[in-house]
Protein backbone atom coordinates (compact mmCIF):
# COMPACT_ATOMS: atom_id res chain seq x y z
CA UNK A 1 0.00 0.00 0.00
CA UNK A 2 2.89 2.15 1.11
CA UNK A 3 4.56 1.47 -2.27
CA UNK A 4 1.54 1.89 -4.49
CA UNK A 5 1.26 5.86 -2.07
CA UNK A 6 4.82 6.37 -3.28
CA UNK A 7 4.36 5.95 -6.89
CA UNK A 8 0.96 7.39 -6.79
CA UNK A 9 3.09 10.74 -5.70
CA UNK A 10 6.20 10.37 -8.05
CA UNK A 11 3.43 10.01 -10.58
CA UNK A 12 1.53 13.19 -9.16
CA UNK A 13 3.34 15.95 -11.87
CA UNK A 14 2.30 13.80 -14.99
CA UNK A 15 -0.99 13.50 -14.16
CA UNK A 16 -1.77 17.01 -13.54
CA UNK A 17 -0.29 17.66 -17.20
CA UNK A 18 -2.37 15.32 -18.37
CA UNK A 19 -4.91 16.94 -16.60
CA UNK A 20 -4.47 20.06 -17.84
CA UNK A 21 -4.63 18.90 -21.93
CA UNK A 22 -8.04 16.98 -20.65
CA UNK A 23 -9.40 20.30 -19.26
CA UNK A 24 -8.30 21.81 -22.50
CA UNK A 25 -10.18 20.09 -24.42
CA UNK A 26 -13.06 19.45 -22.28
CA UNK A 27 -13.26 23.47 -22.24
CA UNK A 28 -13.12 23.77 -26.02
CA UNK A 29 -15.93 21.80 -26.16
CA UNK A 30 -18.29 23.88 -23.37
CA UNK A 31 -17.80 27.05 -25.22
CA UNK A 32 -19.07 25.08 -28.56
CA UNK A 33 -15.45 25.82 -29.86
CA UNK A 34 -15.62 22.01 -30.77
CA UNK A 35 -18.84 20.16 -31.31
CA UNK A 36 -20.22 16.84 -31.33
CA UNK A 37 -22.23 15.07 -33.79
CA UNK A 38 -25.76 14.46 -33.34
CA UNK A 39 -27.45 11.81 -35.37
CA UNK A 40 -31.08 11.89 -36.66
CA UNK A 41 -31.40 8.10 -34.95
CA UNK A 42 -30.83 6.64 -31.34
CA UNK A 43 -27.42 6.57 -30.47
CA UNK A 44 -26.75 4.91 -27.57
CA UNK A 45 -23.26 5.23 -25.94
CA UNK A 46 -21.96 2.81 -23.33
CA UNK A 47 -18.18 3.85 -21.67
CA UNK A 48 -16.47 4.31 -18.46
CA UNK A 49 -13.71 6.66 -16.99
CA UNK A 50 -11.12 4.40 -16.36
CA UNK A 51 -9.27 2.27 -18.35
CA UNK A 52 -10.77 -0.57 -18.57
CA UNK A 53 -12.06 -3.32 -16.62
CA UNK A 54 -16.26 -2.03 -15.57
CA UNK A 55 -17.80 -4.69 -17.92
CA UNK A 56 -18.58 -2.99 -20.93
CA UNK A 57 -19.44 -5.52 -23.33
CA UNK A 58 -21.42 -7.51 -20.80
CA UNK A 59 -23.68 -4.53 -20.62
CA UNK A 60 -23.77 -3.68 -24.33
CA UNK A 61 -24.79 -7.39 -24.69
CA UNK A 62 -27.54 -6.50 -22.36
CA UNK A 63 -28.64 -3.81 -24.63
CA UNK A 64 -28.56 -6.42 -27.67
CA UNK A 65 -31.26 -8.87 -26.01
CA UNK A 66 -33.84 -6.00 -24.51
CA UNK A 67 -33.67 -4.44 -28.31
CA UNK A 68 -33.16 -6.88 -30.96
CA UNK A 69 -36.22 -8.78 -31.13
CA UNK A 70 -38.24 -5.15 -31.77
CA UNK A 71 -36.05 -3.35 -33.55
CA UNK A 72 -33.44 -2.91 -36.27
CA UNK A 73 -29.87 -2.48 -34.08
CA UNK A 74 -25.96 -1.83 -35.01
CA UNK A 75 -22.87 -2.00 -32.73
CA UNK A 76 -20.07 0.33 -33.34
CA UNK A 77 -16.60 -0.41 -31.76
CA UNK A 78 -13.20 1.10 -32.31
CA UNK A 79 -12.10 -2.83 -32.66
CA UNK A 80 -9.26 -2.60 -30.49
CA UNK A 81 -5.97 -4.27 -31.29
CA UNK A 82 -7.33 -5.41 -34.99
CA UNK A 83 -5.00 -5.72 -37.58
CA UNK A 84 -7.09 -3.69 -40.52
CA UNK A 85 -8.16 -0.24 -40.31
CA UNK A 86 -11.05 2.04 -41.25
CA UNK A 87 -14.91 1.07 -41.53
CA UNK A 88 -15.26 -2.35 -41.23
CA UNK A 89 -18.40 -4.61 -41.08
CA UNK A 90 -17.96 -7.82 -38.87
CA UNK A 91 -19.14 -11.11 -40.31
CA UNK A 92 -18.74 -14.25 -38.01
CA UNK A 93 -16.02 -15.72 -40.06
CA UNK A 94 -13.73 -12.98 -39.57
CA UNK A 95 -10.99 -13.59 -37.25
CA UNK A 96 -10.04 -11.32 -34.28
CA UNK A 97 -6.87 -9.89 -36.13
CA UNK A 98 -9.68 -8.09 -38.46
CA UNK A 99 -12.55 -7.35 -36.73
CA UNK A 100 -11.04 -7.10 -32.87
CA UNK A 101 -12.36 -9.79 -30.28
CA UNK A 102 -15.15 -7.77 -28.26
CA UNK A 103 -17.04 -6.98 -32.15
CA UNK A 104 -16.29 -10.17 -33.02
CA UNK A 105 -17.98 -11.77 -29.66
CA UNK A 106 -20.85 -9.60 -29.90
CA UNK A 107 -21.32 -11.21 -33.71
CA UNK A 108 -21.06 -15.11 -32.93
CA UNK A 109 -23.44 -14.23 -29.90
CA UNK A 110 -25.78 -12.31 -32.05
CA UNK A 111 -25.42 -12.77 -35.78
CA UNK A 112 -28.69 -10.67 -36.69
CA UNK A 113 -27.27 -7.65 -35.87
CA UNK A 114 -24.95 -5.45 -37.81
CA UNK A 115 -22.11 -4.84 -36.00
CA UNK A 116 -19.45 -2.53 -37.05
CA UNK A 117 -16.10 -1.08 -36.06
CA UNK A 118 -14.22 2.38 -37.14
CA UNK A 119 -11.55 4.32 -35.59
CA UNK A 120 -14.11 7.55 -36.41
CA UNK A 121 -17.66 7.22 -35.12
CA UNK A 122 -18.68 10.45 -37.10
CA UNK A 123 -17.40 8.82 -40.18
CA UNK A 124 -18.82 4.65 -39.14
CA UNK A 125 -22.66 6.34 -38.46
CA UNK A 126 -23.22 7.73 -41.91
CA UNK A 127 -22.05 4.31 -43.55
CA UNK A 128 -24.04 2.05 -41.48
CA UNK A 129 -27.08 4.01 -42.22
CA UNK A 130 -26.13 3.60 -46.07
CA UNK A 131 -25.29 0.09 -45.68
CA UNK A 132 -28.70 -0.80 -43.44
CA UNK A 133 -31.56 2.57 -43.77
CA UNK A 134 -33.70 0.16 -41.53
CA UNK A 135 -31.23 0.72 -38.58
CA UNK A 136 -33.39 2.19 -35.56
CA UNK A 137 -30.61 2.42 -32.76
CA UNK A 138 -26.51 2.81 -32.42
CA UNK A 139 -25.05 1.26 -29.57
CA UNK A 140 -21.32 2.87 -28.81
CA UNK A 141 -19.22 0.64 -26.99
CA UNK A 142 -16.29 2.84 -25.08
CA UNK A 143 -17.05 6.03 -26.64
CA UNK A 144 -17.73 8.30 -23.34
CA UNK A 145 -14.63 9.95 -23.20
CA UNK A 146 -14.41 10.07 -27.24
CA UNK A 147 -17.05 13.46 -27.66
CA UNK A 148 -16.91 13.69 -31.32
CA UNK A 149 -20.20 12.02 -31.69
CA UNK A 150 -22.64 13.32 -29.07
CA UNK A 151 -25.24 10.61 -27.68
CA UNK A 152 -28.60 10.52 -27.05
CA UNK A 153 -28.44 8.81 -24.01
CA UNK A 154 -24.80 8.29 -22.29
CA UNK A 155 -24.48 5.25 -20.04
CA UNK A 156 -21.29 5.43 -17.43
CA UNK A 157 -19.83 2.24 -16.07
CA UNK A 158 -18.34 2.25 -12.49
CA UNK A 159 -16.77 -0.54 -11.13
CA UNK A 160 -18.02 -1.82 -7.49
CA UNK A 161 -14.17 -2.61 -6.16
CA UNK A 162 -12.60 0.34 -8.84
CA UNK A 163 -15.42 3.21 -8.72
CA UNK A 164 -14.17 6.55 -10.17
CA UNK A 165 -14.75 8.96 -6.84
CA UNK A 166 -11.46 6.76 -5.63
CA UNK A 167 -9.78 6.66 -8.61
CA UNK A 168 -6.69 9.46 -10.05
CA UNK A 169 -5.80 10.69 -13.32
CA UNK A 170 -3.71 8.68 -15.55
CA UNK A 171 -0.46 8.13 -14.71
CA UNK A 172 -0.88 8.01 -11.13
CA UNK A 173 -4.15 6.75 -11.33
CA UNK A 174 -6.45 4.80 -14.10
CA UNK A 175 -8.72 7.66 -15.10
CA UNK A 176 -9.28 9.00 -18.60
CA UNK A 177 -10.94 12.41 -17.23
CA UNK A 178 -11.71 14.02 -14.03
CA UNK A 179 -14.06 13.04 -11.69
CA UNK A 180 -16.29 15.51 -12.88
CA UNK A 181 -16.91 14.04 -16.18
CA UNK A 182 -19.43 11.46 -14.71
CA UNK A 183 -21.66 15.05 -14.95
CA UNK A 184 -22.35 13.94 -18.97
CA UNK A 185 -23.76 10.55 -17.76
CA UNK A 186 -27.69 10.08 -18.00
CA UNK A 187 -27.43 6.85 -16.28
CA UNK A 188 -24.62 5.32 -13.97
CA UNK A 189 -24.36 1.97 -13.33
CA UNK A 190 -21.95 0.55 -10.59
CA UNK A 191 -20.52 -2.76 -12.36
CA UNK A 192 -19.43 -5.89 -10.78
CA UNK A 193 -21.37 -5.68 -7.68
CA UNK A 194 -21.27 -8.66 -5.03
CA UNK A 195 -23.79 -11.23 -6.25
CA UNK A 196 -25.29 -10.25 -2.64
CA UNK A 197 -25.29 -6.52 -2.17
CA UNK A 198 -27.33 -4.65 1.37
CA UNK A 199 -29.34 -1.68 1.23
CA UNK A 200 -26.43 -0.06 3.64
CA UNK A 201 -24.30 -0.38 0.70
CA UNK A 202 -26.31 0.93 -1.90
CA UNK A 203 -27.38 4.14 0.29
CA UNK A 204 -23.02 4.39 1.17
CA UNK A 205 -22.24 3.93 -2.66
CA UNK A 206 -25.09 6.42 -3.66
CA UNK A 207 -23.85 9.19 -1.59
CA UNK A 208 -20.48 8.90 -2.51
CA UNK A 209 -21.07 8.87 -6.32
CA UNK A 210 -23.53 11.83 -5.59
CA UNK A 211 -26.02 11.30 -9.27
CA UNK A 212 -27.32 14.73 -9.94
CA UNK A 213 -31.03 14.94 -10.56
CA UNK A 214 -30.88 14.25 -14.20
CA UNK A 215 -29.35 11.09 -13.45
CA UNK A 216 -30.06 7.64 -12.63
CA UNK A 217 -28.12 4.87 -10.61
CA UNK A 218 -27.97 1.74 -10.82
CA UNK A 219 -26.62 -1.49 -9.55
CA UNK A 220 -25.59 -4.62 -11.67
CA UNK A 221 -23.47 -7.53 -11.13
CA UNK A 222 -22.86 -10.86 -13.14
CA UNK A 223 -24.55 -13.97 -13.34
CA UNK A 224 -21.78 -17.03 -15.02
CA UNK A 225 -23.42 -19.80 -16.86
CA UNK A 226 -22.00 -23.11 -18.12
CA UNK A 227 -18.85 -23.01 -19.80
CA UNK A 228 -18.70 -24.15 -23.28
CA UNK A 229 -15.56 -25.74 -25.38
CA UNK A 230 -14.40 -22.92 -27.75
CA UNK A 231 -13.90 -25.13 -30.53
CA UNK A 232 -17.87 -26.50 -30.46
CA UNK A 233 -20.24 -24.69 -28.06
CA UNK A 234 -22.23 -28.01 -27.63
CA UNK A 235 -19.95 -29.11 -25.43
CA UNK A 236 -20.56 -28.41 -21.83
CA UNK A 237 -18.47 -28.46 -18.52
CA UNK A 238 -20.39 -28.77 -15.35
CA UNK A 239 -18.15 -27.47 -12.46
CA UNK A 240 -17.38 -29.78 -9.73
CA UNK A 241 -15.62 -29.37 -5.95
CA UNK A 242 -13.10 -32.12 -7.20
CA UNK A 243 -11.96 -29.75 -10.52
CA UNK A 244 -9.02 -27.41 -10.62
CA UNK A 245 -9.02 -25.26 -13.75
CA UNK A 246 -6.04 -23.73 -15.17
CA UNK A 247 -7.50 -20.03 -16.07
CA UNK A 248 -5.68 -17.91 -19.00
CA UNK A 249 -6.76 -14.40 -19.49
CA UNK A 250 -5.89 -11.14 -21.20
CA UNK A 251 -8.80 -8.51 -19.75
CA UNK A 252 -8.53 -5.57 -17.34
CA UNK A 253 -8.90 -7.39 -14.10
CA UNK A 254 -9.68 -11.15 -13.08
CA UNK A 255 -10.54 -10.51 -8.91
CA UNK A 256 -14.07 -10.80 -9.64
CA UNK A 257 -13.53 -13.64 -11.82
CA UNK A 258 -11.45 -15.37 -9.48
CA UNK A 259 -13.39 -15.05 -6.46
CA UNK A 260 -16.44 -16.92 -8.25
CA UNK A 261 -14.24 -19.78 -9.42
CA UNK A 262 -13.08 -20.38 -6.10
CA UNK A 263 -16.27 -20.63 -4.91
CA UNK A 264 -17.19 -23.62 -7.19
CA UNK A 265 -13.78 -25.53 -7.97
CA UNK A 266 -11.05 -27.38 -5.94
CA UNK A 267 -8.35 -25.08 -7.01
CA UNK A 268 -7.28 -22.08 -9.30
CA UNK A 269 -3.89 -21.50 -11.44
CA UNK A 270 -4.02 -18.49 -13.65
CA UNK A 271 -1.77 -17.13 -16.40
CA UNK A 272 -2.80 -13.82 -16.96
CA UNK A 273 -1.81 -11.32 -19.72
CA UNK A 274 -2.48 -7.52 -20.36
CA UNK A 275 -6.16 -6.47 -21.94
CA UNK A 276 -6.23 -7.61 -25.26
CA UNK A 277 -3.22 -9.12 -25.18
CA UNK A 278 -3.19 -11.92 -28.64
CA UNK A 279 -2.12 -15.17 -27.40
CA UNK A 280 1.59 -16.39 -29.43
CA UNK A 281 2.77 -19.50 -30.39
CA UNK A 282 4.70 -19.29 -27.28
CA UNK A 283 1.83 -18.87 -25.05
CA UNK A 284 -0.21 -21.24 -26.17
CA UNK A 285 2.69 -23.69 -25.61
CA UNK A 286 3.34 -22.70 -22.17
CA UNK A 287 -0.34 -22.89 -21.34
CA UNK A 288 -0.46 -27.10 -22.67
CA UNK A 289 3.04 -26.74 -20.64
CA UNK A 290 1.14 -25.54 -17.55
CA UNK A 291 -1.97 -28.10 -18.24
CA UNK A 292 0.08 -31.03 -18.56
CA UNK A 293 2.10 -30.03 -14.98
CA UNK A 294 -0.97 -30.25 -12.87
CA UNK A 295 -1.28 -33.62 -11.52
CA UNK A 296 -4.91 -34.43 -11.74
CA UNK A 297 -7.46 -36.19 -13.79
CA UNK A 298 -10.30 -33.66 -12.96
CA UNK A 299 -8.81 -30.77 -14.68
CA UNK A 300 -9.76 -27.75 -17.49
CA UNK A 301 -8.67 -24.66 -18.81
CA UNK A 302 -10.95 -21.93 -18.87
CA UNK A 303 -10.54 -18.68 -20.25
CA UNK A 304 -13.20 -15.67 -21.11
CA UNK A 305 -15.85 -15.24 -23.88
CA UNK A 306 -13.29 -12.30 -24.84
CA UNK A 307 -10.43 -13.80 -24.81
CA UNK A 308 -11.56 -16.83 -26.51
CA UNK A 309 -11.88 -14.59 -29.85
CA UNK A 310 -8.02 -14.89 -29.61
CA UNK A 311 -7.27 -18.21 -28.43
CA UNK A 312 -9.39 -19.82 -31.29
CA UNK A 313 -6.56 -18.27 -33.70
CA UNK A 314 -4.64 -21.35 -31.81
CA UNK A 315 -7.71 -23.56 -32.93
CA UNK A 316 -5.37 -25.76 -34.75
CA UNK A 317 -3.05 -26.32 -32.06
CA UNK A 318 -5.98 -26.58 -29.56
CA UNK A 319 -7.41 -29.65 -31.70
CA UNK A 320 -3.74 -31.00 -32.45
CA UNK A 321 -2.94 -31.11 -28.93
CA UNK A 322 -6.96 -32.07 -27.38
CA UNK A 323 -6.71 -29.03 -24.99
CA UNK A 324 -10.02 -28.67 -23.23
CA UNK A 325 -10.70 -24.91 -23.65
CA UNK A 326 -13.77 -23.72 -22.13
CA UNK A 327 -15.48 -20.17 -22.33
CA UNK A 328 -16.79 -18.37 -19.44
CA UNK A 329 -20.30 -16.83 -20.61
CA UNK A 330 -21.78 -14.02 -18.22
CA UNK A 331 -25.05 -11.97 -18.24
CA UNK A 332 -25.54 -8.71 -16.34
CA UNK A 333 -28.21 -8.62 -14.07
CA UNK A 334 -29.28 -6.05 -11.66
CA UNK A 335 -29.95 -5.78 -7.74
CA UNK A 336 -32.81 -4.28 -5.93
CA UNK A 337 -35.37 -4.96 -8.72
CA UNK A 338 -33.92 -2.31 -10.81
CA UNK A 339 -33.98 -4.41 -14.25
CA UNK A 340 -37.60 -3.45 -15.11
CA UNK A 341 -36.76 0.37 -14.75
CA UNK A 342 -33.66 0.28 -16.23
CA UNK A 343 -35.34 -1.67 -19.05
CA UNK A 344 -38.18 0.98 -19.68
CA UNK A 345 -35.41 3.68 -18.98
CA UNK A 346 -33.98 2.86 -21.98
CA UNK A 347 -37.31 2.02 -24.03
CA UNK A 348 -38.37 5.37 -23.11
CA UNK A 349 -35.73 6.93 -24.71
CA UNK A 350 -36.53 5.40 -27.70
CA UNK A 351 -40.11 6.00 -28.17
CA UNK A 352 -39.68 9.49 -27.07
CA UNK A 353 -36.69 10.11 -29.64
CA UNK A 354 -36.97 13.66 -31.80
CA UNK A 355 -34.98 14.54 -34.81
Amino acid sequence: MIQKQLVQILLAPFSLLYGIGVSARDFLYKQGLLKGVEFNLPVISVGNLSVGGAGKSPHIEYLIRLLKDYIDIATLSRGYGRKTKGYLEVHADMTAEQAGDEPLQFKRKFPEIMVTVCESRTFAIPKIMMARPDTKAILLDDAFQHRSVKPGMNILLTEYSHPFTRDYLLPAGRLREWRSAYERADIIIVSKCPPQLSEEERQAFTAEIAPLPHQKLYFSYYDYGQPYFILNPRYRLEFTPELEVLLISAIARTDYLQAYLEEQVERIKAMEYEDHHYFTKYDVGQLKANFDRMETNRKVILTTEKDAMRLQLHHQYIKEHQLPVFALPVQVRFHFGQADDFNETIQQYLLNFQV
